[in-house]
């Protein structure tokens, strides 16, 4: 039978350093990874991002005023995407004298965004076409009047 030498102070020491020298070592490579990736930055001025937020819940506030109702309609024909906005007020009577615009945004990548040409088709109906996709696209439909933007929607559609 073999029998082991009793540790020593100085043995106990140096593996305490060298454990806390790696925990330290590895730290350090976190820290330094993580400061070098990432500015701590997500908007210029939160200031001005305040200002912008108080902007869209008051214009938020002023749409639901309004109570238009808008009906989109987006289906694949041909080798085509055709999109329909229905705009009609309150009452239900179609509205007229607005401009619209519709973008198709990929949740994840700016590059497959498209924006649809829209043409007036009657009071309050828009209608366009894009390039066929599938998946899943947020539907972002602005009407607005005289370059003042009067409603916004933002809704998931998703096409095979």
């Amino acid at each position: 039978m073999k029998h082991s030498r009793p540790l020593t102070g100085r043995t106990v020491f140096l593996c305490l350093l060298g454990f806390f020298g790696v925990v330290t070592l590895a730290n350090a490579i976190m820290i330094r990874a993580a400061v070098s990736t990432f500015g701590g930055v997500e908007t210029s001025s939160s200031y001005q991002a305040g200002l912008v937020f108080a902007r869209n819940a008051a214009a938020a506030r002023a749409q639901d005023e309004l109570r238009w109702q808008v009906k989109a309609n987006v289906r694949p024909r041909g080798d085509a995407i055709a999109v329909e906005i229905d705009v009609r007020d309150a009452a239900g009577r179609p509205l007229t004298g607005l401009d619209a615009s519709v973008a198709l945004h990929h949740p994840t990548d700016r590059r497959a965004d498209q924006t649809v040409s829209l043409s007036a088709g009657g009071a309050g109906y828009f209608h366009g076409t894009t390039a066929r996709f599938s998946g899943q696209r947020d539907l972002m439909i602005e009407l607005s009047r005289s370059g003042e933007r009067l409603f916004r929607s933002q809704n998931r559609v998703v096409l095979q």
